[in-house]
């Protein structure tokens, strides 16, 4: 009797684990982790281009344009330096151009670049990117640009105005760069390697670890932190490490998350998480609203009146002042009216909400606008009345 009754507990814990289970968001890791070292590098470099309509740098207010157009032809082998102060050309212009370096990319590898204007220019339409060196942050150059700057846009101005369309002093240049240095990385050498979690949690962290340790048998996980998952491939497994993570990034896990209320005031716009709910609570909210009108009032001298002294000046007119004018005066008061109004809202039980659905039928229940809900939300958190974190952008 006893064995059979902690075999319907047994039962009963396992059928709940499996609900719990079932009901939990599931992804892959490859979209909710990354291969920790196995990253994009940052390449910058400073470049000319050339070839614009008369929409470049002013080379009298940016002394850096003609000192690296000066540069540039001396290496072509004309000699410019006595010609540094008359230079009018009005068709280049100074860029920074960026571009990010994917993982174990190879020589070879083309790669986009994106083009800023650092000047004065008006607009890189139609211009090209001359060659260009592109480094990481030690200094070395591991990609060259070059090539013609696409905008997507346009812009004309004239004397009186212009018309433009979208940013035309940023543009890119697609497969515009190639890479002409490796980085070096012995992923394949090790035996292990770490995976960090894009939002650290610590129950998804563990359901990940447990999820690797049950479906994969020729690898062993080990939660880190809220953040990482170490994997070691056991001695068993012959192959690289690269089929290991192919096979671990391809594995579901039970995404997990802390309730979060995002609230942005500037545009009214409210976002709740899942796991977001709120307890038993009556809510009043009543907008006040008041109207200021200012009239100003004139009364006309009446027929036949007094005229004004010969020789008067007539004072400065402006609110509460009198035009003095021939046969009478004219006074000018003026009036302020204002009015308040307050809806009249009755309170109102928003009731315990078990899922984000009755928390929002709920909230939608009171009929008020995303913004008067931003301050109830509010109101409720400082009551104690709502179970998650509020952050406000």
């Amino acid at each position: 009797m006893v064995k059979r009754d902690k075999a319907a507990i047994w039962l009963i814990m396992l059928a709940a684990t499996l609900i719990f289970t079932s009901t939990a968001f599931a992804a892959r890791i490859k979209d909710i982790a990354a291969i920790g070292g196995v990253r994009d590098n940052q390449l910058i470099g400073y470049g000319i281009v050339v070839g614009l309509a008369g929409t470049g740098d002013d080379l009298t207010k940016n002394l850096f344009t003609t000192e690296s157009l000066v540069n540039m032809m001396s290496r072509q082998g004309l000699y410019m330096k006595d010609k540094y102060s008359t230079m009018k050309a009005d068709n280049v212009a100074a860029v920074m151009v960026t571009a990010a370096l994917p993982p174990f990319a190879k020589i070879g590898t083309k790669i986009d670049v994106v083009v800023s204007s650092l000047g004065s220019a008006k607009s890189l339409s139609g211009g090209t990117l001359l060659l260009t060196p592109l480094r990481g942050v030690d200094g070395e150059v591991y990609a060259v640009a070059q090539g013609p700057v696409t905008l997507g846009g346009f812009s004309a101005r004239g004397t009186g105005g212009g018309v433009a369309k979208n940013h035309t002093t940023a543009g890119n240049i697609s497969n515009g760069a190639f890479v002409e240095k490796e980085l070096k990385y012995d992923f394949d050498q090790k035996r292990t390697f770490v995976v960090n979690l894009q939002h650290p949690d610590f129950t998804t962290a563990s359901r990940m670890a447990a999820t690797i340790n049950k479906m994969v048998t020729f690898a062993e996980a080990r939660q880190i932190d809220s953040f990482s998952v170490a994997v070691r491939a056991r001695d068993s497994f012959r192959g690289s490490l690269s089929e290991l993570v192919y096979f671990i990034e391809s594995l579901d896990v039970p995404v997990d998350s802390a309730a979060v209320v995002m609230l942005n005031e500037k545009t009214g716009t409210v976002v709740m998480g899942d796991n977001v709910r709120i307890s038993t609570v009556a809510i009043a909210h009543g907008n006040l609203s008041i109207q200021i009108r200012e009239d100003a009032k004139v009364s006309q001298p009446l027929p036949f009146a007094p005229a004004a002294p010969a020789g008067g000046t007539s004072p400065a007119r402006g609110p509460g002042s009198t035009a003095v004018a021939p046969g009478g005066q004219t006074v000018v008061i003026p009036q302020t009216i204002v009015s308040a109004t307050e809806d009249k809202k009755y309170l109102m039980t928003v009731p315990q909400g078990v899922t984000i659905y009755d928390v929002v039928r709920a909230l939608n229940a009171l009929g008020v606008s995303p913004r008067d809900l931003i301050t109830i939300l509010q109101s409720i958190k400082a009551a104690g009345a709502l179970q998650a974190d509020l952050k406000i952008i």
